[in-house]
């Protein structure tokens, strides 16, 4: 039971919920433990809020997860999990999340009902709806951020807000195009939202989107705001990190078309955890070793 209640909850996707940490982390205040620790809370709650959503969605889409490659093994759609059982689930989750986010703040408990609501939406209806279920996910991301700018207690800037949104954007685009791949190799629609889409498309919006979102950061690192506020004019050599990781991860997508799981692709290639750490690395050198 406990294996199934792991898989229902997918604790390896919490690596997305990180970004509620970066408001602290550009704000120079991830030093500050009592922000750090409120921090925390605030991705404790997300991210048990987030597992509530993923039972949901696994529930409602058991039909269709079943006509999946890789998801006919999930708990629900294999049979494993009942449907009394994954709403019992849902709700212990959905209740420690309400919890820790009353306990972090009465705005970031708002923020994360947000983020609910919006993906009961998705789940039950708006996954449906092309472009619209992709910006939904990508939204989700820019909720993250305002979660963690409240426990931190730090204004977002409109270009961390932009970009944010434009990387998620790029990787469900990419997760789209492998549920397209699917459909073309097997004949099998793993999700009805796919036709609203096809390879042409979606390889014209993934170059889009990451252009821009190479452009956009680009633009930031050399912005004069940036080079006052970080007090250093070095930040654009953190480019190199971003468009070395967008190419990796076309590459995963267009040559080696495994991109259906972004999550598993940020924990298990090399080249683009390497990349992640050198960004990392040289923030760290430029906001807090070189001052």
């Amino acid at each position: 039971m406990l294996k199934n209640i792991i898989l229902l909850a997918r604790p390896h996707h919490y690596v997305k919920n990180l970004f509620i940490f970066l408001p602290a982390f550009f704000a120079f205040k991830i030093d500050d433990p009592a922000l750090i620790w409120k921090t925390f809370i605030a991705f404790a709650a997300f991210s048990l809020t987030a597992s509530a959503v993923y039972i949901l969605n696994d529930w409602k889409d058991q039909e269709e997860d079943r006509k999946h490659p890789v998801k006919r093994s999930r708990p629900i759609a294999s049979g494993e999990v009942g449907t009394p059982g994954a709403f019992m689930l849902f709700g212990i989750f959905l209740f420690a999340g309400a919890v820790l986010a009353l306990i972090s703040s009465t705005q970031i408990f708002f923020i994360i009902a947000i983020y609910f609501l919006l993906n009961v939406a998705y789940s039950l209806k708006l996954k449906h709806v092309p472009i619209i279920d992709i910006s939904i996910i990508s939204t989700g991301f820019v909720l993250r951020l305002f979660v963690g700018a409240e426990a931190a207690e730090v204004d977002l800037s409109h270009w961390i807000i932009v970009m944010t949104f434009l990387l998620a954007l790029f990787l469900s685009l990419a997760k789209r195009r492998d549920d397209v791949i699917i459909y073309l190799n097997s004949d099998k629609k793993v999700r009805k939202v796919i036709d609203g889409y096809d390879l042409k498309f979606l390889d014209s919006a993934i170059v889009m989107t990451s252009s821009i979102v190479v452009l956009a950061y680009i633009l930031w690192s050399l912005s004069p705001e940036v080079s006052s506020r970080l007090s250093s004019g070095n930040t654009f050599l953190t480019a190199i990190f971003v468009v070395l990781g967008i190419l990796r991860y076309m590459q995963i997508t267009f040559v080696e078309e495994e991109s259906g799981n972004p999550t598993r692709v940020m924990l298990k290639d090399k080249f683009i955890q390497m990349s992640l750490l050198g960004w990392v690395a040289s923030f760290v050198w430029i906001l807090y070793l070189s001052q």
